[in-house]
């Protein structure tokens, strides 16, 4: 009896500097990387958002695990000279408020993004998606058809894959992995482990130099972060199954970059067979390059929303 008091005070005890310490590291993280932009409410939600530039609408949708400082590293500077560009937050990640515990939908993301870019003033935005951010776009397309003036897609997760979520994912948006498992990686995980991570998702191109402290590791690693995203992750092959066949329902332009080097959302899997489900919709493909475009690519990529919005008649 009294080894088994022992073991749960030394539980006790390990689950309370566990919390401390997930929550020292939120609020170093939060000091370090703060809100680059202003907030407004939609529905009671918080929605993060940067916006810079003057010229037509041009609305950014970063991808799984990241936040509006994928984008103001570089590209938002980059075309503020003839877009007003406007930034935001998805649902959980950087400091837009998660819309539910199950993951929110596509559709939802989307709702979300039409109805802050409304209160911005941008009723018929060009809409920019990059992989996860590339599934809100087009779920923005097919459910919202009436409020974009054009789509521009990089590395866009499009259509359904045969492979599986994988441990970690399955882990993570387990209740359990919920409960237990991400409060302790958020406590006891580095700042530089998602730094590895993103040096990988760059693979075969290497991470520009400043991306890592610009980008904001720590804000990833938040216990909120880490669970939308999971469960974001772990519904979006249904999702995508489902909006697929309603592709051929988009009417606005369409341009497509991905690179053909991509190994975490395959080209032929997803971009190929896009460009044929989208009447008139044109695909780039970007030798050598992997899953960040936007950066190993910067010139093909803004040149991809100049085509755009000129095949909206905004150029």
């Amino acid at each position: 009896m009294k080894l088994v008091l022992i073991l749960l005070g030394l539980l006790a005890v390990t689950v309370a500097v566990t919390l401390w310490k997930a929550a020292r590291h939120e609020r170093l993280a939060e000091a370090h990387w703060p809100p680059e932009g202003q907030v407004l409410t939609v529905n009671g939600h918080r929605v993060h958002y940067v916006i810079r530039g003057a010229g037509p609408d041009l609305v950014l949708i970063h991808g799984a695990s990241g936040n509006t400082r994928d984008f103001t590293f570089s590209m938002v500077d980059r075309l503020a000279d003839r877009y007003r560009v406007i930034v935001f937050d998805r649902p959980g990640l950087g400091y837009t408020d998660r819309i539910n515990r199950s993951g929110a939908s596509l559709r939802q993301q989307a709702d979300l993004l039409v109805q802050a870019a409304a209160q911005l003033g941008a009723d018929r935005p060009l809409v920019f998606g990059h992989s996860y951010g590339g599934s809100v776009a087009l779920a923005w397309a097919v459910h919202f058809p009436d409020r974009l003036s054009g789509l521009t897609l990089s590395a866009a997760a499009s259509n359904p894959w045969s492979t599986g979520l994988g441990t970690y994912y399955t882990v993570l948006s387990h209740p359990v992995g919920q409960s237990l498992v991400i409060p302790a990686l958020t406590a006891w995980v580095p700042d530089r482990v998602v730094d590895d991570t993103i040096d990988r998702v760059f693979l075969p191109n290497a991470a520009p130099e400043g991306y890592h402290p610009h980008i904001g590791a720590g804000l990833t690693l938040r216990r909120v972060s880490m669970r939308a995203n999971a469960m974001q992750r772990a519904n979006l092959l249904a999702e995508i199954t489902a909006q697929a066949p309603r592709y051929g329902e988009i009417a606005v332009p369409v341009e497509i970059i991905h690179g053909d080097a991509d190994d975490t959302v395959p080209l032929a899997v997803h971009s190929i067979p896009l460009s044929r489900q989208i009447d008139g919709a044109t695909l780039t493909v970007l030798e050598g390059i992997g899953h960040m475009p936007h950066h190993a690519a910067p010139e093909a990529t803004d040149a991809a929303i100049d085509r755009t919005a000129a095949r909206a008649g905004l150029r």
